[in-house]
Order: structure tokens, then sequence, then C-alpha cells
């Protein structure tokens, strides 16, 4: 679906994205992660055709964007970070506008638009945009590219400063157009949404790619598990105690089991035996901070 090979963006002196390789398979959802500045956006706008690399080749849906951009960019739809709407126009004017820039016979574009404002909860299509709060806005900045219906959608910062109830829903929603057979990359600082909605996760750090791959992969390359274990003694012991109880925490299963066994044979009470997975904003810190 996407390909990038060795792509670097330069401004002036100061590398944006070095040397970037980079796959997007039909089908999924690749979140990229990354620091400000960290070449993230960038990079989508490589992807969408808005910049063009310094080095390398982008391909999307095997045309190269250098050649062939203008069929390509009929097959995706692009959501800036920042997408201010037309303010003095309602919901349904400023799609209807944006459909006759697609070229869509108007009775299709209401069809179009009707459908897509049901399935995102927006009733106010008479509303001018400009009285939407910041939640509605997005919701219609995302059905504007929507509009024609592309198998790719390109989304820098989908649920930025949104209230909780909103930006899960857009994460959710998200979810659902890849059950329609969509392929969707995304930008967030949201780790929670990230590990939650995408298939694969891809990390960046000062323009270059650190990771990329499922979480279960990351885990196991860069993450750490944690046993927990809580319990009841009729002694005195060496370990932490939390509400009359002793917990004993590591990442080494043999101190887990020889903690067991010696709960068996003092016949101490086990409260709690749990395992703890690094969560992906562990990995992150970790990444950022070496």
């Amino acid at each position: 679906m996407i390909k990038l090979t060795g792509v670097t963006k330069l401004y002036k002196h100061f590398a944006a994205v070095s040397d970037l390789n980079l796959e997007v398979r039909q089908g999924e959802i690749l979140g990229i992660i990354g620091h400000n500045g960290a070449g993230k956006s960038t990079t989508l706008k490589m992807m969408v055709g808005l910049v063009a690399p310094t080095a390398g080749s982008v391909e999307i849906l095997g045309r190269d964007m250098s050649r062939d951009s203008t069929n390509v960019k009929r097959q995706i739809g692009y959501l800036p970070e920042e997408s201010p709407l037309y303010e003095n126009m309602t919901v349904e004017e400023y799609l209807l506008f944006f459909s006759e820039l697609y070229g869509m016979p108007k009775k299709a574009a209401k069809a179009r638009i009707d459908e897509l404002l049901g399935s995102l909860k927006l009733k106010d299509q008479k509303k001018l945009t400009g009285e939407l709060s910041k939640g509605m806005k997005r919701k219609v900045a995302i059905a504007r590219c929507l509009l024609h219906d592309p198998s790719l959608l390109i989304l820098d910062e989908p649920n930025s400063g949104l209230d909780p109830l909103t930006s899960f829903f857009i994460i959710d929603y998200l979810k659902q157009l890849r059950g329609q057979g969509k392929t969707i990359v995304l930008s967030a600082h949201n780790l929670f949404h990230i590990e939650y909605i995408c298939d694969r996760v891809a990390i960046m750090k000062d323009g270059r790619l650190l990771v990329c791959d499922n979480m279960e992969a990351i885990r196991r390359s860069l993450g750490i598990r944690e046993y927990q274990v809580i319990f009841k003694a009729d002694q005195s012991l060496d370990y932490e105690q939390h509400e009359g109880n002793y917990v004993f925490k590591t990442a080494d299963i043999s101190e887990i089991a020889g903690l067991l066994h010696n709960i068996s044979d003092n016949n101490w009470a086990l409260v709690d035996l749990s395992v703890r997975q690094s969560a992906l904003e562990d990995i992150y810190v970790k990444l950022m901070t070496n």
C-alpha cells in the first residue's frame, strides 16, 4: 500500500527525516509516534504528496508519488493536525462545497454526507461550522476527508485536544473504518490510544525510525515483564507491606518460583499473583531517554 525507501527531507541543513524505510500494509492501522520535531508530520506530508523528499522514494498503491501523484491522491483522505473550517458556512454547505471539488454528483454527495454525519453522530447540518465545539469541528473535518470514500487515510493527530469521550469515539470510529477495509496511518501523542487501536507502531526520534512492529514484538524486544506476589505471613519478613499484606515484585521468574515454594512450605496465605507487561508508554520513555 505505502512504501518509503531511503526517504530524507532536509530544510536547509536540518534533517527533518533521515533515511526512512517504512512500509504500510493494506488494511492495517499504523501509528507513528515520537516527540515534537521527530519527523511525524513531515513523513505524513510526504506520503500525501504535500512535501517532496530531498532523497529517496515514496510509493503509494505501487505508484511513485514524484511522477504520478494526481491519480494516487484521489485514493487518499488527509487530515492535517490543524484543519480550520470555513466558519461562515453551515456543516452541509461546507461538505457540499468539498464534494464539488471531488467532482461528486450533488445527489450522491448529499446521500454520502447524510451517511457520514449519521455515523459520526453529527446532527447539526444547518449549524454554522464556526458555532461548533472543537470536537464537532474535528468530526466535520473527518467527514470531509471521507467524502470521496478513499481507500487510504492519513491522519495527523485526529483527536488532538479533544475531551476524553469525543477522543475515544473517534478512535473507535477509526476501528470501524478499518473493518470496512480502509488502510489508516495516524500520528498521535496519546500512547494508550495508539496501543489500543494500531496493528503496528512506528517510533521515531530526531527524524529517524527506531522501531516498527506490532506491540507483542515490541514488548518482547524492548519491554519487561514484571511479576507481583501479594501474600500474608505470620512472621516478620523483609518485604514491602501494603494494607497488612506483603508485596514482592520482580522481573525474575525464578525469584517468584522460590517465593511461592516458601509460601507453600510455611502455610502462608497467597492473596494474589499477577503479571504486568510493559505498556507502550514505558517503552517509549525508555527509547526517548536513552
